[in-house]
């Protein structure tokens, strides 16, 4: 039953799992990489800009050594940023138990290579597919750490592993799902990142309901397209991974990418809003991963196409806009 968890990343997502796994009595040890904020846990048990008002309990581990977190554990987490995941797991290869499982938390496709996190974990650690699952679903962290229900989906090729997964994590506010679809369950917690981005920037722009809903719909049929040319089971993008997450990450006050896109729309740079940022906005960096993966497939996106041209072409926003609303008329479809 995984009684010794390794979580790595001291985020606000590694923070709130911690609590999950400590209320449902593993043994968690959590690694914070940078010696200043390890030191600040260590000392308030929180870190307020990244999960206000929460406080890690006592019987929860810290460490800044990543070796010695990982030493001896039964599982290990992995809530890192997708773009930092492979420099994390440097130096790890071969050097896990073949049967220790990997968790990832991260939402977001690797830019350089392309890749998705579980394949990214299987090059740098040398662990097996069926050793590997993902966690996914409409799950800000704000509101696990304060035991607001909460469903979210494991996705992992091994049926057997994800039932064993879905039996630690499981409490009374925290509610898992299991899939074997792993591509679907990845690609959909990572592509809403960037449909999330187009409706901030619409609610920058002053925008109503009516323009949200468009996105929301036409942007799970962007999900939809492309995932299933990359292998998913198109049904994934229906369930919590999917329209649950993109939903819940376009419309939420605590959306890190809904909250990048309004200020994008209201004026500011990127630049400046990332600055200003005390955690990271996958989306950013997926939208870039996402648009070269529709050029790479010839999927068509014109949604993510024109996110990448506002986020990295300084298109502006109403032009962005005005370009959708111009398209070529045609029906709707889903695929």
């Amino acid at each position: 039953m995984f009684n010794k968890v390794a979580i790595l990343g001291a985020g606000s997502w590694g923070m709130a799992i911690a609590k999950v796994l400590d209320d449902n009595g593993a043994d968690v040890i959590l690694w914070e990489f940078d010696r200043n904020e390890y030191n600040r846990l260590v000392a308030d048990r929180g870190l307020e800009e990244k999960l206000a008002g929460f406080r890690l309990a006592e019987s929860i581990d810290l460490t800044n050594d990543r070796d010695e977190a990982i030493d001896g554990a039964d599982l290990i987490v992995l809530a890192i940023p997708s773009q930092s995941m492979r420099a994390a797991l440097g130096g790890l290869k071969n050097r896990l138990a073949p049967d220790t499982p990997l968790v990832s938390l991260a939402k977001g496709i690797e830019n350089e290579s392309l890749q998705r996190m579980s394949e990214v974990i299987a090059v740098q650690t040398g662990v097996m597919a069926d050793r590997i699952a993902t966690l996914s679903g409409p799950s800000h962290a704000e509101e696990v750490a304060r035991e607001m229900p909460t469903s979210v989906v494991v996705g992992s090729v091994s049926e057997i592993l994800a039932e064993k997964l879905q039996e630690r994590f499981s409490n009374q506010y925290f509610r898992m799902y299991t899939c074997d679809d792993v591509v679907g369950v990845e690609l959909g917690g990572s592509l809403k990142n960037i449909i999330a981005i187009g409706v901030g920037i619409t609610d920058g722009l002053g925008m109503g309901d009516n323009t949200r809903g468009a996105l929301i719909s036409r942007g799970l049929a962007e999900m939809v397209r492309l995932g299933t040319v990359l292998g998913a089971q198109p049904e994934t993008f229906a369930g919590l991974s999917g329209l649950g997450d993109l939903i819940t990450t376009c419309i939420s006050r605590h959306s890190r990418n809904r909250h990048v896109g309004e200020k994008i729309g209201q004026g500011q740079k990127l630049a400046d809003i990332l600055k200003a940022m005390h955690m990271v906005a996958e989306g950013v960096a997926t939208t870039r991963s996402g648009y070269m993966l529709s050029q790479k497939y010839d999927v068509e996106m014109p949604i993510t196409e024109q996110v990448y041209q506002v986020l990295f072409e300084d298109k502006p926003p109403s032009a962005a806009v005005s370009d959708l609303m111009g398209r070529k008329l045609k029906a709707e479809i889903w695929r």
